[in-house]
Protein backbone atom coordinates (compact mmCIF):
# COMPACT_ATOMS: atom_id res chain seq x y z
CA UNK A 1 0.00 0.00 0.00
CA UNK A 2 1.55 3.29 -1.09
CA UNK A 3 1.98 6.16 1.37
CA UNK A 4 -0.29 9.20 0.75
CA UNK A 5 1.59 12.20 -0.60
CA UNK A 6 -0.02 14.44 2.06
CA UNK A 7 -0.73 13.09 5.52
CA UNK A 8 -4.14 13.38 7.16
CA UNK A 9 -2.62 15.37 10.01
CA UNK A 10 -1.08 17.87 7.56
CA UNK A 11 -4.47 18.34 5.88
CA UNK A 12 -6.14 18.95 9.22
CA UNK A 13 -3.52 21.55 10.12
CA UNK A 14 -4.10 23.23 6.75
CA UNK A 15 -7.87 23.31 7.39
CA UNK A 16 -7.30 24.84 10.84
CA UNK A 17 -5.10 27.54 9.30
CA UNK A 18 -7.73 28.27 6.62
CA UNK A 19 -10.45 28.46 9.28
CA UNK A 20 -8.36 31.07 11.10
CA UNK A 21 -8.09 33.10 7.88
CA UNK A 22 -11.83 32.80 7.20
CA UNK A 23 -12.64 33.91 10.77
CA UNK A 24 -10.35 36.91 10.50
CA UNK A 25 -11.73 38.00 7.12
CA UNK A 26 -15.39 37.64 8.18
CA UNK A 27 -14.63 39.73 11.27
CA UNK A 28 -12.99 42.37 9.09
CA UNK A 29 -16.06 42.41 6.83
CA UNK A 30 -18.33 42.79 9.84
CA UNK A 31 -16.23 45.70 11.12
CA UNK A 32 -16.56 47.39 7.71
CA UNK A 33 -20.33 46.93 7.91
CA UNK A 34 -20.35 48.64 11.29
CA UNK A 35 -18.40 51.58 9.84
CA UNK A 36 -20.89 51.84 6.98
CA UNK A 37 -23.71 52.03 9.54
CA UNK A 38 -21.92 54.79 11.47
CA UNK A 39 -21.32 56.86 8.32
CA UNK A 40 -24.93 56.48 7.17
CA UNK A 41 -26.30 57.36 10.60
CA UNK A 42 -24.16 60.53 10.69
CA UNK A 43 -24.69 61.78 7.13
CA UNK A 44 -27.98 60.20 5.95
CA UNK A 45 -30.89 60.64 8.37
CA UNK A 46 -33.40 57.86 7.72
CA UNK A 47 -30.85 55.97 5.61
CA UNK A 48 -31.78 52.63 4.06
CA UNK A 49 -29.36 49.95 5.20
CA UNK A 50 -30.62 47.04 3.12
CA UNK A 51 -29.96 47.61 -0.59
CA UNK A 52 -31.53 44.90 -2.79
CA UNK A 53 -29.62 45.92 -5.92
CA UNK A 54 -26.25 45.94 -4.11
CA UNK A 55 -26.88 42.52 -2.57
CA UNK A 56 -27.89 41.05 -5.93
CA UNK A 57 -24.74 42.45 -7.55
CA UNK A 58 -22.52 40.96 -4.83
CA UNK A 59 -24.12 37.52 -5.07
CA UNK A 60 -23.93 37.48 -8.88
CA UNK A 61 -20.26 38.44 -8.69
CA UNK A 62 -19.56 35.61 -6.22
CA UNK A 63 -21.27 33.11 -8.51
CA UNK A 64 -19.29 34.33 -11.52
CA UNK A 65 -15.95 34.13 -9.66
CA UNK A 66 -16.60 30.75 -8.07
CA UNK A 67 -14.40 27.96 -9.44
CA UNK A 68 -15.62 25.08 -7.23
CA UNK A 69 -15.59 22.49 -5.87
CA UNK A 70 -18.73 23.95 -4.18
CA UNK A 71 -21.33 24.82 -6.80
CA UNK A 72 -22.11 28.49 -7.38
CA UNK A 73 -25.53 28.49 -5.69
CA UNK A 74 -24.14 26.87 -2.56
CA UNK A 75 -21.34 29.44 -2.45
CA UNK A 76 -23.86 32.25 -2.89
CA UNK A 77 -25.97 30.88 -0.03
CA UNK A 78 -22.92 30.96 2.25
CA UNK A 79 -22.27 34.59 1.33
CA UNK A 80 -25.97 35.39 1.81
CA UNK A 81 -25.66 34.32 5.46
CA UNK A 82 -22.48 36.33 5.94
CA UNK A 83 -24.16 39.38 4.47
CA UNK A 84 -27.26 38.79 6.59
CA UNK A 85 -25.21 38.63 9.79
CA UNK A 86 -23.23 41.75 8.84
CA UNK A 87 -26.42 43.65 8.00
CA UNK A 88 -27.83 42.74 11.41
CA UNK A 89 -24.89 44.66 12.95
CA UNK A 90 -25.96 47.75 10.99
CA UNK A 91 -29.70 47.42 11.49
CA UNK A 92 -31.65 44.14 11.85
CA UNK A 93 -34.15 43.68 9.02
CA UNK A 94 -37.73 42.96 10.13
CA UNK A 95 -39.73 40.90 7.65
CA UNK A 96 -43.42 39.97 7.76
CA UNK A 97 -44.46 36.82 5.93
CA UNK A 98 -47.59 34.78 5.32
CA UNK A 99 -47.58 32.44 8.32
CA UNK A 100 -47.77 30.49 10.47
CA UNK A 101 -44.25 29.35 11.30
CA UNK A 102 -42.98 26.52 9.14
CA UNK A 103 -44.60 27.60 5.87
CA UNK A 104 -42.87 27.78 2.50
CA UNK A 105 -43.27 31.58 2.67
CA UNK A 106 -41.11 31.68 5.80
CA UNK A 107 -38.59 29.48 3.98
CA UNK A 108 -38.59 31.99 1.10
CA UNK A 109 -38.11 34.90 3.52
CA UNK A 110 -35.07 33.25 5.12
CA UNK A 111 -33.68 32.26 1.73
CA UNK A 112 -33.81 35.90 0.60
CA UNK A 113 -32.85 37.75 3.79
CA UNK A 114 -30.80 35.11 5.63
CA UNK A 115 -31.19 33.61 9.08
CA UNK A 116 -30.21 36.86 10.84
CA UNK A 117 -33.37 38.64 9.69
CA UNK A 118 -36.23 38.98 12.18
CA UNK A 119 -39.18 37.17 10.55
CA UNK A 120 -42.72 37.67 11.83
CA UNK A 121 -45.67 35.46 10.76
CA UNK A 122 -48.96 37.03 9.65
CA UNK A 123 -52.32 35.29 9.33
CA UNK A 124 -53.21 36.64 5.89
CA UNK A 125 -51.67 38.29 2.83
CA UNK A 126 -53.42 41.63 3.45
CA UNK A 127 -51.96 41.65 6.99
CA UNK A 128 -48.47 41.40 5.49
CA UNK A 129 -49.25 44.45 3.34
CA UNK A 130 -50.63 46.38 6.34
CA UNK A 131 -47.58 45.68 8.50
CA UNK A 132 -45.24 47.04 5.83
CA UNK A 133 -47.47 50.05 5.09
CA UNK A 134 -47.62 50.90 8.80
CA UNK A 135 -43.83 50.76 9.13
CA UNK A 136 -43.98 47.97 11.73
CA UNK A 137 -41.63 45.92 9.54
CA UNK A 138 -39.18 46.81 6.76
CA UNK A 139 -40.38 44.28 4.19
CA UNK A 140 -42.99 41.65 3.51
CA UNK A 141 -42.87 38.33 1.66
CA UNK A 142 -45.96 37.04 -0.16
CA UNK A 143 -46.52 34.21 -2.67
CA UNK A 144 -47.57 35.32 -6.16
CA UNK A 145 -47.57 32.27 -8.43
CA UNK A 146 -46.99 28.53 -8.51
CA UNK A 147 -45.70 26.67 -11.55
CA UNK A 148 -48.44 24.05 -11.18
CA UNK A 149 -51.46 25.92 -9.80
CA UNK A 150 -50.96 29.39 -11.32
CA UNK A 151 -51.24 32.84 -9.75
CA UNK A 152 -52.31 33.69 -6.21
CA UNK A 153 -55.10 36.16 -6.95
CA UNK A 154 -55.27 37.51 -3.39
CA UNK A 155 -51.73 38.85 -3.77
CA UNK A 156 -52.49 40.51 -7.11
CA UNK A 157 -55.65 42.09 -5.72
CA UNK A 158 -53.76 43.47 -2.71
CA UNK A 159 -51.49 45.49 -5.01
CA UNK A 160 -54.48 47.30 -6.54
CA UNK A 161 -55.17 49.18 -3.30
CA UNK A 162 -51.61 49.50 -2.00
CA UNK A 163 -48.83 52.05 -2.49
CA UNK A 164 -46.13 49.46 -1.70
CA UNK A 165 -43.51 48.55 -4.29
CA UNK A 166 -41.99 45.24 -5.25
CA UNK A 167 -38.34 45.21 -4.13
CA UNK A 168 -37.31 41.68 -5.07
CA UNK A 169 -38.38 38.14 -5.88
CA UNK A 170 -37.60 34.64 -4.64
CA UNK A 171 -38.22 31.42 -6.54
CA UNK A 172 -38.43 28.40 -4.24
CA UNK A 173 -38.41 24.79 -5.39
CA UNK A 174 -41.31 23.19 -3.55
CA UNK A 175 -40.84 19.66 -2.21
CA UNK A 176 -43.73 18.04 -0.36
CA UNK A 177 -43.22 15.19 2.09
CA UNK A 178 -45.71 12.89 3.83
CA UNK A 179 -44.98 13.46 7.52
CA UNK A 180 -45.91 11.47 10.61
CA UNK A 181 -45.36 11.80 14.36
CA UNK A 182 -43.59 9.34 16.66
CA UNK A 183 -46.98 8.07 17.88
CA UNK A 184 -48.39 7.53 14.38
CA UNK A 185 -49.22 3.94 13.45
CA UNK A 186 -47.76 4.11 9.98
CA UNK A 187 -49.74 1.16 8.62
CA UNK A 188 -53.03 2.66 9.83
CA UNK A 189 -52.95 6.17 8.29
CA UNK A 190 -56.56 7.02 7.43
CA UNK A 191 -56.47 10.83 7.42
CA UNK A 192 -54.14 13.29 5.69
CA UNK A 193 -54.00 17.02 6.44
CA UNK A 194 -52.69 19.69 4.09
CA UNK A 195 -53.33 22.99 2.35
CA UNK A 196 -55.68 22.61 -0.67
CA UNK A 197 -52.93 23.63 -3.10
CA UNK A 198 -50.62 20.93 -1.77
CA UNK A 199 -53.34 18.33 -2.21
CA UNK A 200 -53.68 19.48 -5.82
CA UNK A 201 -49.91 19.28 -6.38
CA UNK A 202 -49.74 15.72 -4.96
CA UNK A 203 -53.05 14.33 -6.24
CA UNK A 204 -51.67 11.54 -8.45
CA UNK A 205 -49.28 10.29 -5.77
CA UNK A 206 -52.07 10.23 -3.17
CA UNK A 207 -54.42 8.44 -5.55
CA UNK A 208 -51.79 5.75 -6.07
CA UNK A 209 -50.59 5.28 -2.48
CA UNK A 210 -53.41 6.43 -0.15
CA UNK A 211 -56.63 6.24 -2.21
CA UNK A 212 -58.82 5.48 0.84
CA UNK A 213 -57.38 8.09 3.21
CA UNK A 214 -59.56 11.10 4.06
CA UNK A 215 -58.05 14.34 2.76
CA UNK A 216 -58.68 17.19 5.18
CA UNK A 217 -57.86 20.72 3.91
CA UNK A 218 -56.45 23.18 6.45
CA UNK A 219 -55.21 26.78 6.35
CA UNK A 220 -51.52 25.93 5.89
CA UNK A 221 -49.11 23.01 5.73
CA UNK A 222 -47.63 24.12 9.05
CA UNK A 223 -51.09 23.79 10.62
CA UNK A 224 -51.34 20.31 9.09
CA UNK A 225 -48.03 19.36 10.72
CA UNK A 226 -49.22 20.68 14.09
CA UNK A 227 -52.42 18.62 13.97
CA UNK A 228 -50.53 15.39 13.26
CA UNK A 229 -48.72 15.67 16.59
CA UNK A 230 -52.00 14.97 18.45
CA UNK A 231 -53.32 12.03 16.39
CA UNK A 232 -52.12 8.44 15.97
CA UNK A 233 -53.79 7.68 12.62
CA UNK A 234 -53.05 10.83 10.60
CA UNK A 235 -50.30 12.25 8.39
CA UNK A 236 -49.53 15.67 6.92
CA UNK A 237 -48.24 16.96 3.62
CA UNK A 238 -45.66 19.67 4.34
CA UNK A 239 -42.08 20.75 3.74
CA UNK A 240 -38.77 20.58 5.55
CA UNK A 241 -39.34 23.58 7.82
CA UNK A 242 -42.63 22.24 9.17
CA UNK A 243 -41.07 18.79 9.70
CA UNK A 244 -38.22 20.31 11.71
CA UNK A 245 -40.44 22.71 13.67
CA UNK A 246 -42.86 19.99 14.83
CA UNK A 247 -40.39 17.09 15.06
CA UNK A 248 -42.03 14.91 12.40
CA UNK A 249 -40.53 12.07 10.38
CA UNK A 250 -40.83 11.55 6.63
CA UNK A 251 -42.99 8.60 5.69
CA UNK A 252 -42.40 9.47 2.01
CA UNK A 253 -40.26 12.17 0.37
CA UNK A 254 -40.88 14.47 -2.59
CA UNK A 255 -44.39 13.29 -3.34
CA UNK A 256 -45.30 16.22 -5.62
CA UNK A 257 -46.55 15.07 -9.02
CA UNK A 258 -44.25 17.43 -10.92
CA UNK A 259 -40.55 17.45 -9.97
CA UNK A 260 -40.18 21.03 -11.25
CA UNK A 261 -42.87 22.33 -8.88
CA UNK A 262 -41.85 25.81 -7.67
CA UNK A 263 -43.43 28.94 -6.21
CA UNK A 264 -42.46 32.55 -6.83
CA UNK A 265 -42.59 35.00 -3.93
CA UNK A 266 -42.42 38.80 -4.00
CA UNK A 267 -40.56 41.08 -1.58
CA UNK A 268 -42.67 44.18 -0.87
CA UNK A 269 -41.46 47.43 0.71
CA UNK A 270 -41.63 51.22 0.59
CA UNK A 271 -38.53 51.92 -1.51
CA UNK A 272 -37.71 52.18 -5.20
CA UNK A 273 -34.80 49.93 -6.12
CA UNK A 274 -32.04 51.28 -8.43
CA UNK A 275 -30.75 49.35 -11.45
CA UNK A 276 -28.83 46.19 -10.55
CA UNK A 277 -27.89 45.11 -14.09
CA UNK A 278 -30.36 42.23 -14.38
CA UNK A 279 -33.81 43.46 -13.45
CA UNK A 280 -37.50 42.84 -13.86
CA UNK A 281 -40.44 45.27 -13.75
CA UNK A 282 -44.04 44.62 -12.72
CA UNK A 283 -46.99 46.85 -13.51
CA UNK A 284 -50.77 46.86 -13.52
CA UNK A 285 -52.60 48.39 -16.50
CA UNK A 286 -56.28 49.28 -16.83
CA UNK A 287 -57.42 49.47 -20.45
CA UNK A 288 -60.47 51.18 -21.89
CA UNK A 289 -63.21 48.76 -22.88
CA UNK A 290 -62.93 48.99 -26.67
CA UNK A 291 -62.00 46.75 -29.63
CA UNK A 292 -58.27 46.20 -30.06
CA UNK A 293 -57.42 47.26 -26.49
CA UNK A 294 -55.19 44.27 -25.84
CA UNK A 295 -53.34 44.76 -29.13
CA UNK A 296 -52.78 48.44 -28.28
CA UNK A 297 -51.33 47.39 -24.93
CA UNK A 298 -48.96 44.75 -26.31
CA UNK A 299 -47.73 46.50 -29.46
CA UNK A 300 -45.21 48.85 -27.72
CA UNK A 301 -43.62 45.86 -25.96
CA UNK A 302 -43.02 44.18 -29.32
CA UNK A 303 -41.74 47.30 -31.06
CA UNK A 304 -39.27 48.16 -28.26
CA UNK A 305 -38.23 44.49 -27.99
CA UNK A 306 -39.21 44.20 -24.34
CA UNK A 307 -39.35 40.58 -23.15
CA UNK A 308 -42.69 40.08 -21.36
CA UNK A 309 -42.50 37.20 -18.89
CA UNK A 310 -46.03 37.19 -17.49
CA UNK A 311 -49.48 38.54 -18.38
CA UNK A 312 -52.45 38.01 -16.06
CA UNK A 313 -55.98 39.40 -16.24
CA UNK A 314 -58.13 40.32 -13.25
CA UNK A 315 -61.62 41.86 -13.12
CA UNK A 316 -61.57 45.58 -12.40
CA UNK A 317 -63.23 46.79 -9.22
CA UNK A 318 -64.43 49.98 -10.90
CA UNK A 319 -66.72 48.64 -13.60
CA UNK A 320 -68.64 45.57 -14.79
CA UNK A 321 -66.76 43.51 -17.41
CA UNK A 322 -63.73 45.79 -17.28
CA UNK A 323 -60.35 44.17 -16.70
CA UNK A 324 -56.88 45.09 -15.52
CA UNK A 325 -53.67 43.43 -16.68
CA UNK A 326 -50.77 42.43 -14.43
CA UNK A 327 -47.55 42.36 -16.44
CA UNK A 328 -43.98 41.30 -15.69
CA UNK A 329 -41.18 42.05 -18.14
CA UNK A 330 -37.38 42.06 -18.24
CA UNK A 331 -35.73 45.44 -17.73
CA UNK A 332 -35.71 48.37 -15.30
CA UNK A 333 -38.06 51.34 -15.54
CA UNK A 334 -35.06 53.71 -15.60
CA UNK A 335 -33.57 52.12 -18.73
CA UNK A 336 -34.21 54.40 -21.76
CA UNK A 337 -36.00 51.84 -23.95
CA UNK A 338 -38.17 50.69 -21.05
CA UNK A 339 -39.02 54.30 -20.16
CA UNK A 340 -39.97 54.97 -23.80
CA UNK A 341 -42.21 51.91 -23.90
CA UNK A 342 -43.92 52.83 -20.62
CA UNK A 343 -44.59 56.36 -21.87
CA UNK A 344 -46.41 54.94 -24.91
CA UNK A 345 -48.44 52.50 -22.81
CA UNK A 346 -49.51 55.36 -20.53
CA UNK A 347 -50.89 57.24 -23.55
CA UNK A 348 -52.96 54.22 -24.63
CA UNK A 349 -54.18 52.99 -21.25
CA UNK A 350 -56.79 54.34 -18.85
CA UNK A 351 -54.34 53.87 -15.97
CA UNK A 352 -50.81 52.50 -15.49
CA UNK A 353 -49.33 51.71 -12.10
CA UNK A 354 -45.68 50.56 -11.92
CA UNK A 355 -45.49 48.12 -9.00
CA UNK A 356 -41.71 48.15 -8.99
CA UNK A 357 -38.45 47.43 -10.75
CA UNK A 358 -36.26 44.97 -8.88
CA UNK A 359 -33.38 42.49 -9.29
CA UNK A 360 -34.17 39.14 -10.85
CA UNK A 361 -33.96 36.49 -8.13
CA UNK A 362 -30.36 35.30 -7.75
CA UNK A 363 -30.96 32.18 -5.64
Amino acid sequence: MTEPTVSLEALRQRIDALDNDILRLISERAACAQQVAEIKAEHEPGAIFYRPEREAQVLRRIMELNQGPLDSEEMARLFREIMSACLALEQPVKVAYLGPEGTFTQQAALKHFGESAISLPMAAIDEVFREVEAGAVNYGVVPVENSTEGVINHTLDSFMDSSLRICGEVVLRIHHHLLVAETTRRDKVSRIYSHPQSFAQCRKWLDAHFPQAERVPVSSNAEAARLVKTEWHSAAIAGDMAAKLYGLARLAEKIEDRPDNSTRFLIIGNQDVPISGEDKTSLVVAMRNQPGALHDLLEPFHRHQIDMTRLETRPSRTGVWNYVFFIDFKGHREEPRVAAMLAEVQLRAAEVKVLGSYPVGVL
